[in-house]
């Protein structure tokens, strides 16, 4: 195992590494920008190093400052988190030519998951399903009109790099078609400098369910099981579980399955997530995409197997067996994550500001990963989320009940948080019967 390790992220994620890496024995080193200078993460480094101004483009995404920092420390290696950089192949490679060790996926595993067009297509190839559509990127909206004769509406349109669920838009028709292409198009521009789009039949009622894997420094890859993913705002997750109630066990073999041969076609190593949507009426899925990197749920996936996923990752990037025989896993119970968001609890907008009380919940089964203590400010300049609120039970009521108690108690004043929509959400009958899709929050809201 080598003996220091940069977080190259900030906020909640940055601290749950750091955690991991303090357990293991390892020198750990934090990097920051000047907005998050008073922030939990920084402290609790061994050491810490200013990257610049708040603006990510002049700190966390700038690679040069980023390993600047680290040549300046001598560290051993560079664990990205989530964002960011995390599933930056060229960060990766940099990462790789100054002499350190990378904690995650291969450069080459990078770019081959991270166009969506040509992951598809190689998922295919290996015999895992996928959604009809495009297997060239469609570069107009004549090609896009076209191709929607050929695949069928309703047809989702999406940017065929990038992620979060940006741009993205359903179709039912030609005139929807061309709105939200030329949506796509000039988003997919914008944030991700490709205006490349994707076309995919649309699954009615599809729940988002994905798989996590571990590409072990031997060359298996194992499945740890699945998380269901399907409660979203604008396309993002916002609450996660596992298991899926919608998922059979016959289902769940299958993609377990499937997710392994997913990564084993791009040679896989260390921790990803595989994607997929899942038609519950016929209960088949097909492939969505692969996170190359840490995902945010990844808690609930440890609350009910018991394995530590940055201890392995960590692990993997050293060439080291796993901490325990991680084919032999079976999980247990159940767990759910909410993420805990400065933000408006019915337009979901971003609510930044001073945070003048901050009382985290405790009790069996739960579990705060957080970004922030009372007496810190979160600024508009990155993702609002504050916390991820986990709980675990023996069955999925017991875990609901107590994730709706830590809710009760979590108490978070001076802004706004969508903490009182999770209340809400707990009590729902739709999420409480398990039956429920992509589409919930939306009726919620109706």
């Amino acid at each position: 195992m080598f003996e220091s390790l940069l977080v190259a992220n900030r906020g909640e994620i940055a601290r749950r590494i750091l955690r991991t890496a303090a357990r293991m024995g390892l020198r750990t080193v934090a990097v920051h920008s000047e907005a998050d200078a008073d922030l939990p993460f920084v402290a609790e480094a061994d050491a810490a190093v200013l990257l610049g101004p708040a603006p990510p483009a002049e700190s966390y995404l700038d690679v040069s400052r980023v390993l600047e920092a680290a040549a300046r420390c001598g560290v051993d290696a560079v664990h990205p988190g989530y964002g960011f950089l995390a599933e930056n192949a060229e960060f990766a490679q940099r990462v790789i030519d100054a002499g350190l060790i990378w904690v995650g996926p291969a450069p080459d595993a990078i770019d081959a998951m991270g166009d969506k067009v040509k992951a598809r297509n190689r998922m295919s190839g290996a015999g895992v399903p996928v959604a009809a559509g495009t297997t060239d990127p469609v570069g107009d909206v004549d090609a896009a009109l076209a191709a929607a004769r050929e695949i069928g509406y309703p047809l989702m349109v999406k940017a065929a790099a990038g992620g979060g669920g940006i741009g993205m838009g359903v179709a039912r028709d030609d005139d929807e078609l061309r709105a939200a292409f030329e949506t796509a198009q000039s988003r997919a521009q914008r944030f991700f400098a490709n205006p490349a789009i994707l076309l995919e039949r649309y699954i009615e009622g599809a729940r988002h369910v994905e798989v996590q894997v571990l590409g072990l420094a031997d060359g298996t890859v194992v499945a740890l099981g699945e998380r269901d993913c399907s409660v979203q705002r604008r396309h993002q997750k916002v609450a996660e579980e596992t298991p899926s109630p919608g998922v059979t066990p016959d289902l769940r073999q299958q993609m377990l399955e499937g997710a392994v041969r997913a990564a084993e076609a791009v040679g896989y190593r260390n921790a990803g997530t595989v994607e997929c949507l899942v038609d519950p009426a016929a209960q088949d899925y097909v492939f969505l995409e692969m996170n190359t990197r840490l995902q945010v749920e990844h808690p609930v996936t440890e609350l009910v197997t018991g394995v530590d996923i940055v201890e392995q990752q960590l692990r993997i990037a050293a060439g080291e067996p796993p901490s325990t025989d991680l084919s032999s896993i079976t999980p247990s119970g159940h767990a759910v994550e909410l993420r805990v968001y400065a933000e408006d609890p019915k337009r979901f907008l971003p609510s930044p500001g001073h945070i003048d009380t901050w009382v985290e919940p405790a009790g069996e089964g739960v579990r705060v990963d957080a970004g922030y203590v009372e007496g810190n400010t979160v600024t508009p300049y990155y993702d609002p989320l504050l916390a991820k609120l986990c709980a675990w039970g023996a069955d999925r009521t017991e875990a609901l009940d107590r994730a709706a108690a830590a809710v009760a108690d979590f108490r978070i004043e001076g802004l706004k948080t969508n903490l009182p929509f999770f209340t809400e959400l707990l009590a729902d009958a739709g999420f409480r019967s398990g039956d429920y899709d992509t589409g919930l929050v939306d009726r919620m809201r109706r």
